[in-house]
């Protein structure tokens, strides 16, 4: 799994006007969670952009004010009409302790029911998994060759090496649609 790093200054203000001020310098508060107590820090609005706006998962490695932690992205608050960060929670992972994270998944192959005429939809971008920090992939590999026209795969039907999977066991993750092309088709092969 890809790494990112993050400097952070710690927090001794936790009120309104604290984090307003902390806003209006371009920082977004942050709170650190699952270590020996909560930190509360402030990472540069320009840094954690990196982190939010990308469909990769990274574990983040904090540097806040000498004390280095590893953590993964827990929950974002966006503003309602600017879209900007306003706050952060991190949860602190161990390279011994299993944890949850979202990681992407990657559709590989050609579909047969795609060449059939149908449309391959990716119902789940993410799926949440439980492992170690060691075990953990960049993406989820999911091959689509034998999926015809009107079918799907679910999480059930998916297993990856020293990982447990969290999400829903009848929830699709990819499925073919039928089109009206494809329909059409299908009803004038039937009726010859």
């Amino acid at each position: 799994m890809k790494t990112l790093e993050l400097k952070g200054s710690l927090r001794t203000d936790l009120g309104k006007k604290a984090t307003k001020a902390l806003r209006r310098e371009e920082m977004v508060p942050c709170e650190l969670y699952g270590g020996e107590g909560n930190i509360h820090f402030a990472v540069s609005e320009k840094d954690i952009n990196k982190l939010l706006y990308t469909p990769e998962t990274f574990i983040v490695k904090f540097d806040i004010e000498g004390k280095v932690c590893t953590a993964v992205l827990r929950e974002v608050q966006f503003h309602a009409t600017t879209d900007k960060a306003i706050h952060a929670d991190f949860y602190q992972v161990f390279e011994d302790k299993a944890f949850e994270v979202q990681i992407p998944i990657k559709v590989e192959g050609f579909a047969k029911g795609v060449q059939a005429g149908g449309k391959l939809a990716v119902n789940l971008r993410k799926l949440k998994v439980k492992g170690l920090m060691k075990d953990l992939p960049e993406f989820l590999p999911i091959n689509v060759t034998e999926l015809g026209l009107g079918k799907s795969t679910q999480i059930r039907e998916l297993a990856f090496d020293n990982l447990e999977l969290l999400n829903a066991k009848n929830a699709v993750v990819v499925q073919v649609k039928l089109t009206r092309a494809a329909r059409a088709a299908a009803q004038a092969a039937a009726a010859e």
